[in-house]
């Protein structure tokens, strides 16, 4: 418990009895903490010193905050290796973690200047545009815009469906294998409405890869623009 006349502030007290049962097991990764008004009551403290504790916690790296959701012990970062044959589901199952995922966006649209000149078509062909949430064990990790020709992939929407990664579905139309042609990485704050799909805060960065996947003969199948929580990913490139 806490010691009032111990000389240490309130807050970094809180953060280390809560450090405390992190380290003993008593919380384990992905387990959620009390809620502020739960911590309030048992120390008999107000909320700034509850947000003060958790926020040490996090710039610790033992918790993680999500908007809506509440303060989680930290599961550690997903490494993801980005190759000439990234896959997502791949990634994550070798690391223990379930990938997951759900669709925000299908339509299908005449292409942007930026999506045709990477997709190889003329601007104003269709394409499909999917934008969706993808997560490790149920906590976002990458918000995502992917675009593919439209006249390539018919009823993509329904394939995707029933089929439970990308590369079962692009098989269905004869493409077995694709590669990565070309990726770009930057770094830039998220848009309130970006924050809150990624559920973390505001203030913390986003990654953002744009890629090209294409086919064996080199012809483009795939546009991406995806942002990554920064907090949460750790990108290893393989040069081979």
């Amino acid at each position: 418990m806490i010691d009032r006349k111990s000389g240490s502030t309130l807050w970094h007290q809180i953060g280390e009895v809560l450090a405390a049962e992190i380290a003993a097991g008593t919380l384990v990764p992905g387990d959620q903490l009390p809620t502020e008004p739960q911590l309030m009551e048992r120390y008999g403290v107000s909320r700034f010193t509850v947000r003060q504790a958790l926020a040490h916690l996090e710039a610790r790296g033992l918790v993680r905050a999500e908007q809506g959701r509440g303060t989680f012990v930290h599961k550690g970062t997903l490494d993801y290796t980005l190759s000439k044959k990234t896959r997502f589901s791949k990634n994550l199952i070798e690391q223990g973690f379930e990938p997951g995922g759900e669709l925000l966006v299908h339509e299908i649209i005449a292409a942007p200047s930026r999506v045709a000149s990477r997709l190889g078509l003329p601007t104003g062909a269709m394409v499909i545009h999917r934008r969706g949430v993808m997560t490790a064990d149920g906590v976002p990790v990458e918000l995502g815009d992917s675009f593919y020709p439209a006249d390539r992939f018919p009823d993509f929407d329904r394939v995707r469906a029933t089929h439970s990664t990308i590369t079962a579905a692009l098989a269905i139309y004869g493409i077995e294998d694709y590669d990565r042609q070309s990726t770009e990485i930057e770094a830039r704050m998220p848009s309130a409405e970006e924050a809150r799909l990624l559920r973390q805060p505001k203030s913390l960065p986003v990654l953002v890869i744009t890629k090209v996947d294409a086919d064996k003969s080199g012809s483009p199948i795939a546009y991406a623009e995806t942002l990554w929580s920064a907090e949460r990913v750790t990108f290893k490139i393989d040069l081979g």
